[in-house]
């Protein structure tokens, strides 16, 4: 069979190996100049990897995925923290007990402890909504405060919406951690591609029976040359908009370059609470980089506005929920397009979860 794949990000270009090892001819095409969407990264004259769409960690528990992306990569084994500035202090997040000691008196940070551990299981994440369920006042007393300082503020800033606006429900994944484990994630596979992203999706695409087409948009009239589409931009732009544009957060990155061999302590820090970018990251932590410059990225949550910046996050509530389910009734009238990814979803995927979701789709098509 022919397939044309729209869109060149992680999603398709896992689809288009899975096509072509199962011998159908694949064409990818994609707008961008760039191979990967936001998964885009490219190395400096530092020969620091740089991530232009913001930083980047590939984690995953199941070992398929590893196992699939693995025959394009030797990956760098890259555990990855955050620290948030709260109150004055870079502490750990997910908040755990080495974040409770840092930032309370001894006394109080040990009943604060002992509290979690009378109620909670050891190395395991308790959700705030869990906390704020308990009745023990110590423990209520850290979720307002997790709640205040690690998550009301940033996410206002995040999603642009009022506190009162917030769907409580949301607090629900941010978490705190009964133990001292600093890691962001616990899955059992983490890292980075070793010679990048970019370098990794180039040998997932090196197979005789895919094309790619760069900076080449789609049209629809392009369908009739294809048994089957697989569209991983926006739905709503593939039907034109004819119920209305489907809400988005969108990203600003100021890439800074500092002549210095560290910017901060580790590779992302959060603010929560302080200033109006959320993050920054450092790049050369990544991969474990020595050089006597360091790049960082300050990131600024923005309303999406077509045409002028790219779509990040879906903002999920119960209107858009419902606005995106008149486009799915579209494209389930559609026998030969397929969408998926974030944008044809209209779904926040981590990268893992993208690619997941590809393996289990090919097995449709390739069977």
């Amino acid at each position: 069979m022919k397939f044309l794949l729209v869109g060149a990000g992680i999603s398709n270009i896992a689809l288009a190996r899975k096509m072509a090892e199962a011998g159908n001819s694949v064409v990818v095409i994609d707008q961008r100049a760039e191979l990967g969407g936001n998964c885009y990264d490219f190395w400096d004259q530092n020969g620091i990897d740089i991530h232009k769409y913001g930083t980047h960690i590939f984690h995953r528990e199941n070992e398929e995925v590893w196992k699939f992306l693995s025959q394009f990569t030797q990956w760098y084994p890259y555990q990855h923290e955050v620290k948030a500035l709260i109150d004055g202090q870079l502490v750990p997040v997910p908040f755990n007990f080495n974040s409770i000691e840092q930032l309370f008196p001894q006394k109080m940070a040990q009943s604060l402890i002992e509290a979690l551990l009378n109620e909670f299981p050891f190395n395991k994440k308790v959700p705030i909504l869990k906390l704020r369920e308990s009745k023990d006042k110590d423990l209520q007393f850290l979720a307002e405060y997790v709640y205040e300082k690690v998550f009301l503020h940033y996410t206002v800033k995040q999603w642009g919406v009022k506190p009162e606006d917030l769907d409580p429900l949301v607090t629900g994944r941010v978490p705190v951690f009964v133990g001292r484990d600093n890691r962001y994630f616990q899955a059992k596979y983490q890292g980075i591609p070793l010679h990048g992203y970019t370098a990794m999706f180039e040998k997932m695409l090196d197979h005789p029976n895919i094309e790619v087409r760069l900076n080449t948009p789609f049209d629809k009239s392009m369908l009739k040359d294809f048994d089957h589409c697989f569209f991983t931009g926006a739905i709503d732009e593939f039907f034109d908009y004819q119920y209305g544009e489907l809400p988005y957060r969108s990203l600003k990155f100021d890439f800074l370059t500092f002549d210095r061999p560290y910017f901060q302590s580790n590779s992302v820090v959060n603010y929560p609470c302080n200033y109006d970018f959320t993050r920054i990251g450092e790049y050369k932590y990544f991969l474990g980089t020595q050089s006597n410059s360091t790049v960082v990225s300050y990131e600024y949550p923005e309303p999406f506005v077509l045409g002028k910046n790219e779509r990040y996050y879906p903002i999920i509530n119960e209107e858009n929920k419902a606005l995106y389910a008149k486009y799915l009734a579209l494209a389930d009238k559609l026998e030969n397009v397929t969408f998926l990814g974030r944008l044809g979803d209209y779904k926040y995927y981590d990268m893992d979860q993208a690619v997941g979701r590809v393996l289990k789709l090919a097995e449709n098509f390739t069977a």
